[in-house]
């Protein structure tokens, strides 16, 4: 696959945002929908009646005959007529940071903005995907989209463009306090400020449109928004309007701004013993210290770890593995490796305690550990106009849904 260099469409657009008179940050911001199960949506829809979440991931209201869908767009309507949620008068983008500690526990600041991206529905290099995606049912998104005509929670993207970060951070350093302040579960700050300045906002418009972005999160959002986009056109004449954009959180490609875990591969349903058998054509296996969250600096580069019952294990990629993989990242490796093995379960972990865990505790066979992919393979990988294997990245922290809301009606 191979993708021309074009340029990417960013605008400023009038949000819907709650009214910090009636609400508070903490009790009404929400993760993103795929990130949150069932308990998690539980407590956060208990914690306020106006939370984020009876919108992000509505539930039937049988006693009025609606379903998930409609009861969202009534949800929304509702706090937007008692006042919950005010539309701003201008259009603006929302300068947006996130303060946090990363895996390391390293304090971290991550500065980007909340913008409307232009769509790439044809897939002429405005809009890149960065790795292969897992099929996913995007009946739920697009029928959420079709009844409340809203963007809910942001795609994250990363701007080529250089330079992003130093424009944003230049308008917060004249921005005062922020207009909205939350503070996560996890602990992570999330601050916007409306940035309304003409020349600013033509100066991001611009840089923007200087380079391609690449999804980070969001795949199947972006795919959805793509795919309404084109329900919209074909419904009025192909004529351009709101539909053609889609809410994002922009940030730049850079090693300053990203902090990126590595995805680990649990497996169960192969035997620790048999899987050494079936792994060994593909690797040099030698063991390993108990201890591999050190893999980055103890290995090798190319090394992957191997965690079963017996212990951790270092795998040294043979030849024959080198000359099949698609690339020198360590997921492609190892698709070339879990795609030849027989029927199993796989899952993607990216919290190595978790991985550790649950093959200690006898609910996985084994784990393949994987280090975080470099920004600058994420580059490479991008201006060669290729895609990662799937679930090569794992960006955090995740923007936080109720930040700002983005209407689609015209």
């Amino acid at each position: 696959m191979c993708y021309a260099m074009a340029m990417a469409r960013l605008e400023p657009f009038a949000a819907i945002r709650y009214n910090p008179a009636r609400v508070d940050a903490d009790d009404v911001v929400s993760p993103p929908y795929d990130v949150v199960g069932p308990p998690e949506r539980a407590r956060l829809a208990a914690r306020s009646p106006y939370n984020a979440i009876h919108v992000e991931l509505p539930v039937r209201d049988q006693s009025n005959g609606l379903d998930q869908y409609q009861n969202a767009a009534r949800i929304f309507r509702g706090w937007l007529e008692a006042g919950i949620l005010r539309r701003d008068a201008l259009p603006a983008f929302y300068l947006y940071r996130m303060t946090f500690h990363d895996e390391r526990g390293h304090m971290r600041l991550m500065t980007g903005l909340l913008g409307a991206l232009g769509l790439d529905p044809h897939g002429t290099g405005q809009v890149l995907p960065h790795e292969q995606t897992i099929p996913k049912d995007a009946t739920d998104r697009l029928s959420l989209l079709r009844s409340t005509r809203l963007n809910t929670s942001p795609i994250w993207v990363l701007s080529l463009a250089k330079g992003l970060t130093s424009l944003c951070r230049e308008a917060l350093s004249q921005a005062g306090e922020a207009g909205w302040r939350a503070t996560d579960a996890a602990g992570v700050v999330h601050e916007t400020w409306p940035m309304t300045d003409e020349r600013r906002m033509a100066e991001i418009t611009a840089l923007g449109a200087s380079a391609p972005v690449l999804i980070a999160d969001g795949h199947h959002r972006y795919g959805t928004a793509c795919t309404y986009a084109t329900e919209c056109r074909a419904r009025n004449s192909d004529s351009p309007g709101p539909h053609d954009l889609a809410l994002a959180f922009v940030v730049e490609l850079c090693e300053e701004e990203l902090s990126i875990r590595a995805v680990h591969r649990v497996v169960k349903g192969i035997s620790p013993d048999r899987l050494a058998d079936l792994i060994a054509p593909f690797f040099r296996i030698e063991s390993a210290p108990e201890d591999l969250f050190a893999l980055p600096a103890t290995a090798a580069p190319g090394v992957i770890g191997l965690l079963t019952r017996d212990g951790f294990k270092l795998l040294h990629p043979l030849p024959a593995l080198e000359q099949a993989a698609e690339d020198d990242l360590d997921s492609s490796r190892l698709k070339v490796v879990l795609d030849s093995l027989p029927a199993h379960e796989l899952t993607y972990q990216p919290g190595w305690h978790e991985v550790v865990a649950t093959v200690r505790g006898g609910r996985a066979d084994a784990a393949f550990l994987l280090r975080p992919v470099p920004v600058a393979s994420i580059e490479r990988v991008a201006n060669g106009g290729r895609l990662m294997a799937p679930k090569s990245t794992f960006f955090q922290p995740k923007p936080r849904t109720g930040m700002a809301f983005r209407s689609l009606e015209d």
